[in-house]
């Protein structure tokens, strides 16, 4: 029998706030990540600052916040009212204190629970708040949110507002990079939703007349547009809504009180009913709510009083009810869209006549479709998915228990010496590997009905579960693992056209990668190090002198089990893959795989790293 083990007064442990914060920073701001990302934790600790100011602003005080990011250090600057001098201290070291109690003062905050700037505090090596009020200004320094020093100037001419600045602590966020174009799609998406306010990232302005009009705008280009943007605001409630000619699944960009729920959540769930009943009610036809539904391009804003989120990150509404004296989330969503979009289509009866058709159009895709669909299923059962192609692991992005492991990641690879060595050297928790048999055709101009027909793409449909929506994505990360080769890029470039093609919201949601493996290993007998360039092969020869062995991996599958835990483990190297917003998609599967052979192969040899100008390379 096993020694019991003891469990007395000793073993209880209180702990203060900063240490329980760097205990569990998964409580506070979601996973950790290296910035590859939107969601990883640096962007969520600006997230929390910023949110402090957009509040302000959204309070009359404030036009324009000013922020700055070089190299670790991060600094916020808005022009609001200022902390309370003598609270200075408190508001970022004290749980449970803050402004947002007060629902006079913030009647419709992001942030309502008073953790967000204390979290920022807590997982940041330095930290500074400076608040300027009344000619005088207050201020603080921590340290892993220990106060260090303070002081309170008089006679201060600097402009009104309050000014953090911090450095994210590295041994919680390792070989951590922010990336622009994340910060600067959180940036555009606060000037949209907040129209009149100036934000400046590093020099840089961004602005909003329109709001939710322009977000779409900018992302469905106007030659692809069915109709011109429908936009329709109320009190507490925007839309901007509109259809694509050529995009098969729904989009959707949602919000609350300011926050980018992209996980959605009870105000999207009730757009989506709101928008199926009223179109048939004006129409009077009994359509399946998938052919109105299908290429929808939405952006929806509502505010709540005091809303509740599903986590910290609040990323998905909980609410069912707007506060005070108004209705619940779903009789106010439905009642301003029918009121409000089917004015809209009797005032404009030729949108209406484009909805229709493009209704129509969809029901005969999905009835020529059904009979397809029904064998590529059946194909999908015999070929023992789960058995043979997909190595699946136990957790998933969409499972009841835990709906959104953020952890959950789906590697694609090529060639059973390739996806044998990362399978024997995953996480089965989170962890699963899909082997692809050769190059995947290449899907650029071809409809839909390929996806089933051919049984690689149809596989990795079912796999990834992502035939009917994005919200059943099955995996937070999936995760292209090819040679860094020609043929390697090649593979990846005709995945990526695959996604683009049928499927680009899995990339517009940042969840597509390609994954960094080393390309040589420098090592002697006390010392191995792992080199993703080439300069870093140079760097290590000269530390590791004399004369250290080099190995030059010329495939994944060349990489033993044992060392590949090293890369995929929790220092992985992902390069995410994103849009470039002033191609569109069709511009950009036409110059990389159309017929310009020429220029796409001296491309593919030119760039083995995969930068392309959809994609952001960070080395």
């Amino acid at each position: 029998m096993s020694q019991e083990t003891k469990y007395t007064e000793d073993n209880i442990r209180s702990l203060d706030w900063k240490e329980h914060i760097r205990m569990r920073p998964g409580m506070y701001i979601g996973k950790l990540g290296d910035g590859s990302s939107a969601d990883d934790g640096i962007y969520i600790l600006l997230k929390e600052v910023l949110d402090n100011s957009i509040d302000e602003y959204v309070m009359g005080s404030g036009k324009t916040i000013e922020i700055s990011i070089q190299e670790d250090t991060v600094s916020v600057r808005d022009y609001g009212r200022g902390i309370p001098l003598g609270k200075v201290v408190d508001v970022v070291s004290k749980m449970n204190t803050g402004g947002k109690y007060d629902s006079k003062a913030f009647k419709k905050s992001v942030g309502l629970n008073g953790v967000g700037t204390k979290a920022v505090n807590a997982l940041s090596s330095y930290f500074r708040v400076e608040s300027n009020r009344d000619g005088k200004s207050a201020w603080a320094e921590f340290t892993q949110g220990n106060l260090t020093s303070k002081d309170l100037l008089e006679d201060v001419s600097r402009r009104k507002g309050t000014k953090v600045s911090f450095v994210p602590d590295t041994s919680i966020f390792k070989n951590y990079k922010y990336r622009n174009e994340y910060v600067v799609k959180m940036l555009k998406n606060y000037v949209y939703l907040n129209p009149g306010l100036t934000i400046v990232f590093n020099g840089e302005k961004y602005f909003s007349k329109n709001g939710l009009k322009d977000l779409l705008s900018e992302t469905i280009k106007e030659s692809d547009l069915l109709y011109p943007i429908i936009h329709l605001r109320g009190d507490d409630i925007e839309i901007a809504l509109t259809h694509s000619k050529t995009q098969y699944s729904e989009e959707y960009h949602s919000f609350v009180n300011g926050q980018n729920t992209t996980q959605g959540g009870t105000h999207l769930t009730a757009f989506r009913e709101a928008l199926v009943k009223t179109t048939r009610e004006f129409y009077g036809k009994s359509y399946d709510a998938s052919d109105i539904r299908k290429s929808v391009v939405c952006a929806i804003s509502i505010k709540v009083m005091e809303p509740v989120f599903e986590s910290q990150t609040k990323t998905k509404l909980g609410s069912t009810d707007m506060g005070g004296n108004l209705p619940t989330v779903r009789t106010y969503v439905n009642d301003f869209l029918k009121t409000h979009l089917d004015n809209f289509l009797h005032k404009n009866p030729e949108v209406a006549e484009q909805l229709q058709r493009k209704i129509l159009q969809a029901e005969r895709e999905r009835k020529e479709l059904s009979g397809i669909r029904k064998l590529a299923k059946d194909r999908a059962k015999k070929a023992s998915l789960h058995n043979k192609k997909l190595r699946d692991c136990r957790v998933h992005f969409g499972d009841a228990k835990n709906p959104r492991n953020l952890e959950s990641t789906l590697f694609i690879t090529e060639g059973d010496s390739a996806s044998g060595s990362i399978t024997k050297s995953r996480d089965v928790n989170t962890q699963a590997v899909f082997s692809l048999k050769g190059k995947p055709l290449n899907s650029y101009g071809l409809s839909k009905k390929i996806v089933y027909e051919n049984e690689e793409f149809n596989l990795l449909q079912a796999a990834l579960n992502i035939e009917e929506s994005l919200e059943d994505l099955r995996y937070n990360n999936v995760v292209i693992a090819t040679d860094a080769d020609v043929d390697g890029m090649h593979i990846r470039l005709l995945l990526i056209t695959f996604f683009l093609q049928f499927f680009p919201e899995v990339i517009k949601e940042g969840h597509l990668f390609i994954l960094q493996t080393p390309l040589f290993r420098v090592r002697n007998k006390k010392e191995t190090i792992y080199c993703y360039t080439e300069e870093e092969r140079v760097t290590a020869i000269e530390k590791l002198k004399p004369k250290p062995e080099i190995t030059r991996f010329k495939g994944l599958g060349e990489i033993s089990p044992d060392e590949f835990k090293h890369f995929i483990g929790e220092d992985i190297r992902l390069d995410p893959i994103m849009l470039d917003h002033n191609m569109s998609i069709e511009d950009l599967l036409s110059f990389y795989m159309g017929k310009n052979t020429a220029t796409r192969q001296e491309f593919i040899i030119d760039n083995l790293k995969v930068e392309l100008d959809l994609i952001e390379d960070n080395n």
